[in-house]
């Protein structure tokens, strides 16, 4: 049987539905981002995880020239290593038919005997792996497979060391080793151009004179071994073949996309679910506080009949469990699908052999808890006063408010105003907390709408920053191996190439006191004008003839400010080691980077006018005629092309965004609907028997509106500010989580949005004030004023 207490309960969640409605869904809102987020976290990590174990990641990685087999050996015996296994991995440059330029895949060798790998071990999707006398059969990258439509049985044409070989798809692979599958060094993968193969180590070795030797060495450490000594050792005992660049996991390109992808949900899963939070608090405490005046006489009763304090607070918090537990449930299956949905977003960026959507059962309990916290702070105040109050107190009507002329009238300034307008203000002044906690409700509504017109002001800016004023190139080509002046002269003049632009880059380790880095060093002509380099008011800087320039990201990581010195450790050839001062920072949004003068790189290299590399201006009409002959150029590794790397970002960074920044504007657009509705509600339930009494003394409908609607009009407009205000700082916490070392976000927000937050508001409240409004116009005058006050 149902308590007499509940069934009052469901009457009165009945009666107001509408307003329960707008809070469950805001508080339903911030959940569904916590979990969402949440679950993506748990889903990412728990496969990655998985793969990992299950297919032998390794933890310690390096490249080198050439070695022996034998020079693998010692490094079996180091302390902490477990197991060891030593490769032959090159690039070659692939001859698709379907596409004008040439692609680049990655060959690595399977082990001799045709028996499984010891690490990194190739997850196989479909077909076979190569027999052990097969020499020209290859297992191929699912995503390069899937983007070009192949096969197992089907062919494509390679340029192994300077041959042309016809190659054999037996099988379509993954590998833990290229969950996030692009060239080293680039931010967005090109599944079409660029993709990984799997081939026997004999053929592989024989083709490049690699017969008994390795170049490449993936390292196992024994459980808690401590990574760092390991790393000295083995670029100790490598360095006299070209090694001395051996890195953990943390620094593969694979895995260290994954982890700044999920540092990225991590700061996302907190900062904007808290303000949706705030709101639903504010929220409720709005309708709790307004249920507690107008059931005044009611608690009288309850208390007169023999309800306990303790039973009447219980009843009140009970609307708070209602709440909290409807907004858990909407929350979780929203949440849930949301998840879902985005996760497919992840697919395009990261590979796996299985990934199977998890929702975080503990982000649920968090969030039941979480949301229960906030409505229990937004009510404590409205269920201490149903509390105390006396029955007899509570039996008489509340004390009429001070009446005084508001300011406006105080300061004259009355006949510039009508009578309505005059009588809002005064309303307003009457009751100068609810008015401050309604214009907060409506400054955080408006601030989460700066932020998805800001997420989409950063990204065009970030798209006319790099490929408008940065990149003025069409094409940037490099080379197998470091060549003179001859391999630039061919490069300029290739058909329709117009200027050609040398660069020379090497693998480098930067070191500023404790802090370093691994990225690539790239030498430049000064003054250059096709990939120019550019500050942070897009103003050129200027190459020094010594010295280096270096992202603005690098020089944070690294703690270095323009004037310090740092150690420069090349990681290729002689590997020279030198200190360089840091003679300015550039701005850029992708990767880690540092520059130096092409002449003074070349000089700390100790090499003559060497280039491995060159940027190209290409005339559209000779395109095609260019293209044909790069495919032909057999010292030419890979190109990269502007037009292509624009499509490839808006196709997956930018498409990935812009569903994210869609998915924060619907939200936040029923948060500032909520807000707005929820408000007016209120001040329709609360000023009810004022708004018949005008009515009855002769106002008319539009004046009564008039009288309602400019109270919460005068507190929409002056909420404004601090809500744009609100949102700016909003955004920059939330675009600051998208700073990372491979992809960063610029800070923009353009005028245009925030006067697009500022409509959508207006608009809201347009909306919510037409509903109220035709409430107020079915008003039962009668049965109003007949009602106690």
């Amino acid at each position: 049987m149902i308590h007499p207490l509940d069934r009052k309960l469901l009457r009165d969640l009945s009666r107001m539905k509408g307003q329960m409605l707008a809070v469950v869904l805001v508080m339903a809102c911030g959940l569904a981002m916590m979990i969402m987020m949440r679950s993506l976290i748990l889903t990412l990590e728990s496969a990655s995880r998985s793969y990992y174990q299950s297919h032998a990641m390794a933890d310690v990685f390096t490249r080198l020239k050439r070695a022996p087999l034998a020079a693998a050996r010692p490094i079996e015996s180091l302390p902490g290593v477990a197991t060891v296994e030593a490769r032959v991995s090159v690039d070659v440059t692939l001859d698709l038919p379907d596409i004008t330029e040439p692609a680049t895949g990655r060959l690595i060798s399977l082990p001799a005997d045709g028996g499984p790998q010891k690490l990194n071990r190739v997850f196989l999707r479909e077909g076979r792996f190569p027999h052990p006398h097969e020499r020209r059969a290859v297992v191929l990258g699912e995503a390069f497979a899937n983007a070009n439509g192949m096969r197992p049985g089907d062919s494509l044409v390679a340029v192994i060391n300077g041959r042309r070989e016809t190659l054999t798809v037996c099988g379509i692979g993954l590998s833990p080793e290229f969950v996030f599958e692009a060239r080293p060094g680039e931010t967005l993968p090109d599944h079409k151009r660029f993709g990984v193969m799997w081939m026997n180590q004999r053929s592989l070795a024989e083709a490049y004179d690699m017969d008994g030797a390795f170049n490449d060495l993936c390292i196992d450490l024994a459980p808690g071994a401590a990574a760092v000594p390991v790393l000295a050792d083995v670029d100790r005992l490598l360095a006299r073949y070209g090694g001395g660049g051996a890195h953990t996991r943390s620094d593969q390109e694979s895995a260290g996309r994954i982890e700044d992808e999920l540092r990225v949900l991590h700061s996302l899963s907190f900062a904007y679910p808290i303000v949706f939070l705030s709101v639903a608090a504010f929220m409720v405490h709005s309708v709790l506080s307004r249920i507690v005046r107008l059931q005044r006489e009611q608690i009288a009763q309850l208390k007169a009949l023999g309800y306990s304090s303790a039973q009447v607070g219980a009843h009140f918090l009970k609307f708070v469990l209602v709440i909290a537990a409807l907004g858990t449930l909407v929350g979780g299956v929203s949440g849930s699908l949301l998840g879902n949905h985005l996760l497919g977003l992840y697919t395009g960026f990261f590979r796996f052999p299985e990934i199977i959507y998890q929702t975080d059962l503990r982000a649920l309990g968090i969030a039941l808890g979480v949301s229960l916290g906030a409505s229990i702070i937004g009510v404590t105040g409205s269920v201490r006063q149903a509390v105390k109050l006396p029955p007899a107190e509570a039996m008489r009507p509340e004390a009429p408010q001070d009446f005084r002329p508001s300011l406006v009238e105080r300061l004259g300034w009355s006949r510039f105003a009508g009578p309505v307008f005059l009588m809002a203000l005064r309303n307003i002044e009457r009751r100068p907390w609810r008015a401050a906690f309604t214009g907060f409700g409506l400054a955080l509504a408006t601030g989460l709408m700066v932020l998805p017109n800001a997420l989409d002001d950063s990204v065009n800016h970030l798209l006319t920053f790099q490929w408008n004023r940065q990149q003025r190139q069409d094409a940037a080509v490099f080379l197998n191996e470091p060549t003179g002046p001859s391999g630039l002269h061919d490069l300029a003049n290739l058909p329709g190439v117009s200027l050609a632009e040398p660069l020379r880059s090497v693998p480098a380790q930067l070191i500023c006191g404790h802090r370093s880095r691994r990225l690539t060093l790239t030498g430049l002509p000064r003054n250059a004008t096709l990939n120019r380099l550019l500050d942070r008011d897009e103003y050129p800087v200027d190459l020094p003839p010594d010295g280096l320039v270096m992202s603005r990201a690098l020089g944070e990581i690294l703690g270095a400010k323009p004037g310090d010195t740092v150690r420069v450790e090349v990681l290729d050839g002689r590997q020279p080691k030198t200190d360089v001062v840091v003679r300015g920072f550039v701005e850029d949004f992708a990767g880690l980077a540092a520059y130096m003068d092409i002449d003074a790189l070349r000089r700390l290299l100790r090499e003559g006018t060497t280039v491995n590399g060159a940027w190209l201006s290409v005339d559209s009409a000779d395109w095609e005629r260019f293209m044909r002959n790069i495919k032909e150029t057999p010292r030419a590794a890979f190109v990269l092309v502007k037009k292509e790397q624009l499509a490839a970002f808006r196709k997956t960074t930018g498409e990935n965004i812009g569903i994210i920044r869609r998915l924060y504007l619907m939200l936040a657009t029923i948060v500032a609907f909520g807000v707005v509705y929820n408000s007016a509600r209120i001040a329709l339930s609360e000023r009810s028997r004022e708004l018949a009494t005008l009515r009855v003394v002769g106002f008319t409908l539009r004046e009564t509106r008039g009288v309602l609607m400019g109270e919460l009009s005068v507190l929409v407009l002056l909420s404004l500010p601090f809500g744009l205000l609100f949102g700016h700082g909003l955004a920059v916490l939330v675009l600051t989580s998208f700073q990372t070392e491979t992809v960063r976000l610029p800070l923009r927000i353009e005028p245009s949005s925030y006067a697009a937050a500022a409509a959508v508001v207006l608009t809201a409240s347009a909306c919510s004030f037409l509903v109220v409004s035709r409430m107020l116009a079915r008003l039962d005058l009668v049965g109003v004023l007949k009602a106690r006050a």
